[in-house]
C-alpha cells in the first residue's frame, strides 16, 4: 500500500514500498498530478445508501476536501484493476463487492485519470484502513455537493451523476450468432455454443467501446444475457455471462429476456440477424444489432 504525499509544505506521513507508479507528473503549465501512470477513483452506487466518498486528511493533496477513493495506477494495472484495488486499500471495499459499469476517462495528453463507475451488489460498511482517510460516507446523490469537493471530482460530478441512470443490457441470440459462422457448428453445437460464451465473457471483463453502444463517455460494462436452446443447452456457464437454457422456443425465450430487462429499467441491445426475431425485440422496446456487430467487437 502506498499513501500520496502530503501537499506542499506539510510533513511527509510514512508509506510502504513505493510502485514505480508512484510519482507526481508535473504538466506544461507547472499543476501537479498523482501518478507516473495516471490514476483511477471508484465511484461506488447503492441503490439505498447513495455514494461511497472519502473525507481526505488535512495533510494530502487538496486535504479536507470529500473525493472518491482512488489512486495512482500500478505499472502495467489496467485503470478498472487500480479502483478497485485502491478501494479495497482505502475503505475496506471488499473483492467482488463491486460490478463495473463504466469507465470515464480524464485525458491530458500527459497525465489521465479515469473514474469507474460500478454498482455495489454485495452491501458492505466502508472502513478506513490507511491514513489518507479522515472519514468514510454514504451520501445520497442530492447531498454530494452539499460537501467541500476534491477539485478533480467537483467537475465531473454532474456529468457522472447524469449517467447514473444509464444501465445497458445485452442479450445474444446464441443460435444466430453461431450459425452465421460457417466453421462447422452443425458437428457440435455445444462446442461451438461454449466457445462464443467464453469470447463473451471476455468482452465482458474488458468492456464495450461507447460509440458500439450508441453511449457517452467511454467504455461500458453492459449486462451479458446469452439464450441458448436444443443441444446448445449442455454448455458450461461463463463469468461475467448470464446463460439462460431455453425450455422451447429460444426466440420467446430472448423476448421475454428483453422485456424483463426493458422493465427493469436497462437500455437493451438484442443481437440477431433473424428479422421475425428483430421486429419482436424492438416492439419489447429493445434496439437490435444483427450478429455482425458482435463479431466485429468479439475480434
Amino acid at each position: 500500500m502506498t499513501i500520496e504525499p502530503p501537499a506542499p509544505g506539510e510533513p511527509r506521513r510514512p508509506h510502504g514500498p513505493r510502485d514505480p507508479g508512484d510519482a507526481w507528473v508535473v504538466a506544461p503549465t507547472g499543476e501537479r498530478y498523482w501518478g507516473r501512470f495516471g490514476a483511477a477513483g471508484l465511484l461506488a452506487m447503492n441503490p439505498d445508501q447513495g455514494v461511497l466518498l472519502q473525507h481526505r486528511v488535512s495533510w494530502s493533496h487538496f486535504g479536507d476536501t470529500w473525493g472518491l477513493p482512488g489512486g495512482a495506477l500500478h505499472e502495467g494495472e489496467s485503470a478498472c484493476d487500480a479502483a478497485l484495488r485502491e478501494a479495497a486499500e482505502e475503505a475496506g471495499v471488499p473483492r467482488g463487492a463491486i460490478r463495473p459499469r463504466l469507465l470515464s476517462v480524464l485525458d491530458l495528453g500527459y497525465w489521465s485519470y479515469t473514474t469507474l463507475v460500478g454498482d455495489v451488489v454485495v452491501p458492505f460498511e466502508p472502513a478506513i484502513s490507511d491514513p489518507e482517510s479522515r472519514e468514510l460516507a454514504w451520501v445520497s446523490v442530492d447531498d454530494v455537493t452539499r460537501h467541500p469537493l476534491h477539485p478533480g471530482f467537483a467537475g465531473s460530478w454532474e456529468r457522472l451523476r447524469g449517467l447514473m441512470p444509464v444501465r445497458p443490457a445485452i442479450v445474444v441470440d446464441a443460435a444466430n450468432v453461431v450459425g452465421s459462422v460457417p466453421d462447422g457448428w452443425w458437428r457440435d453445437r455445444a462446442g461451438a455454443t461454449g466457445r462464443l460464451l467464453r469470447r463473451v465473457s471476455a468482452l465482458a471483463s474488458e468492456g464495450v467501446p461507447a460509440e458500439a453502444l450508441a453511449l457517452p463517455e467511454h467504455t461500458w460494462f453492459p449486462e451479458w444475457v446469452v439464450v441458448v436452446e436444443g443441444e446448445a443447452r449442455a454448455v458450461v456457464d461463463a463469468e461475467g455471462v448470464d446463460v439462460v437454457r431455453a425450455e422451447a422456443s429460444g426466440d420467446d425465450a430472448i423476448v421475454v429476456q428483453a422485456r424483463r430487462l426493458v422493465d427493469a429499467g436497462r437500455s437493451v441491445t438484442v443481437v440477431t440477424s433473424d428479422r421475425g426475431l428483430a421486429a419482436r425485440a424492438t416492439d419489447a422496446g429493445a434496439a437490435v444489432r444483427g450478429t455482425r456487430w458482435l463479431h466485429d467487437l468479439l475480434s
